[in-house]
């Protein structure tokens, strides 16, 4: 692809799609058929960079996943055993796989050193590996405290309670959790505070359910509790990525006369995200809602959607989603509780406040909180948009260009990390009009 990419508008579209695979399922499935006792299959995996990055450390790991097919991935889990004692992991820019990679290698006998980018170096781990070094783990920073790289030097781990505060990502917990059944004395999160991001939490644990490990959990979310055991092997089908799907349902809901069904979502979902059509329906938008289906419809011509008031700790991915459609409102829109956004690929806060002024929106950061007012004149401007390597930013704001002319993205191939694709799903749309 080139290095900038014009986005055309589409003036209305009725399509259905499924999306690829959930980035955070595939993932989570790789490693617990990995360590689980048997053998697994993996159906309908997300293939991207992310997800590449985690197939190849578990290849380095002496876990390896082989490819039946595009569509399915076998997997001979070791039941907690690591087979490799020494080896050095490149995980680039994948968060889930850095996080729960940290806590997965602690159950090896040997020594193991995870890296990544520039950008991972400086997302922060220290409260992973200060809740793991609480269990028996030996992790040591390579350059700057908190931070990848890092080497680890275990040989197991004796689990028990683990004490944690309010954590900046939700995977932190996950991590933890994941390795919860082959800890010697199984695991309990004791947690004091409001869990960040808690339906991914929630998926893990879900999953972990799936493949057989025994968990508990409070009323209150305060504390969790693993049972010391094993996963077993699974057939498991990846769900549609949630967070891929707000793209298109979001264009449904701000293009006049457009309607997109997603096919493999529904009520049913492990992913919290699909939680954004319940938003776009609060602000206007039609909404049809099955077991394994979402279904958007734009308010009829003489309406729009409405600016909206939320709290989206809960799903911040979507708050990007929502963030590109705001200057198409009426009124304005509030997104509150993102703090956690400025530690992603990006800091996700700093570049929307930056790109959504680009288009003529009055943007203010009130700490944790993002405020947008649509532009005064009703018009939102033509522009580049820069995306910082990364894929939400420039997916997200692709949306924009779909109702608004002018918007080119720059470095659209960062959008390989999570969805290769994109673009020729986009040009799907334009051709159901």
């Amino acid at each position: 692809m080139t290095d900038s990419l014009a986005i055309t508008p589409i003036h209305s579209f009725r399509a259905t799609l499924r999306p690829p695979g959930s980035k955070s399922l595939t993932n989570r499935a790789l490693l617990l058929a990995a360590i689980a006792e048997g053998e697994s299959i993996i159906r309908e995996p997300l293939h991207a960079d992310d997800t590449e990055r985690m197939i190849d450390a578990l290849r380095s790991l002496g876990l390896p996943p082989i490819a039946i097919d595009d569509h399915e991935l076998k997997l001979q889990g070791q039941a907690g055993r690591i087979p490799a004692c020494h080896t050095h992991l490149d995980l680039g820019n994948a968060g889930t796989a850095m996080r729960s990679l940290i806590a997965a290698c602690c159950l090896g006998k040997g020594t193991y050193r995870l890296d990544g980018n520039h950008r991972m170096r400086n997302r922060p781990v220290g409260e992973l590996v200060d809740a793991l070094r609480q269990i028996g783990a030996r992790i040591v920073y390579d350059d700057k405290e908190g931070y990848p790289p890092l080497t680890i030097s275990c040989s197991g781990l004796t689990g028990g309670q683990i004490n944690m505060t309010t954590t900046v990502s939700s995977q932190f917990i996950s991590a933890l959790l994941m390795i919860g059944p082959y800890c010697h004395n199984g695991l309990t999160l004791q947690l004091q505070g409001p869990i960040t991001s808690r339906p991914y939490v929630q998926m893990t644990i879900r999953m972990m359910g799936l493949f057989g490990a025994k968990v508990e959990v409070d009323p209150q979310w305060r504390s969790i509790s693993v049972e010391n055991g094993s996963y077993r092997g699974q057939t498991y089908t990846v769900e549609p990525d949630a967070s891929s799907a707000t793209y298109f349902m979001a264009a449904a809901a701000i293009i006049p006369g457009s309607q997109c069904t997603i096919t493999g979502l529904g009520k049913g979902s492990l992913q919290g995200d699909i939680a954004f059509a319940d938003l776009l329906f609060e602000m206007g938008a039609g909404l049809l809602y099955g077991v394994d289906f979402i279904t958007i419809m734009a308010p009829t011509e003489s309406q729009c959607l409405h600016g909206i008031d939320v709290d989206l700790n809960h799903m911040p991915d979507a708050a990007l989603t929502l963030a590109a459609i705001a200057p198409f409102c009426q009124g304005p829109t509030a997104i509150r509780n993102i703090g956690n956004l400025r530690i992603k690929e990006t800091d996700r806060l700093s570049a929307l406040k930056t790109e959504l002024t680009k288009l003529g929106a009055i943007v203010q950061i009130d700490g944790d909180d993002l405020f947008i007012e649509p532009p005064s004149d009703g018009r939102v401007k033509p522009t580049t948009i820069d995306t910082y390597d990364d894929h939400r930013i420039a997916m997200s704001f692709t949306v924009t260009g779909l109702r608004a002319e002018g918007i080119v993205i720059n470095d659209p191939d960062c959008v390989n990390k999570t969805f290769p694709e994109f673009f020729e799903y986009l040009k799907r749309l334009d051709n159901q009009t």
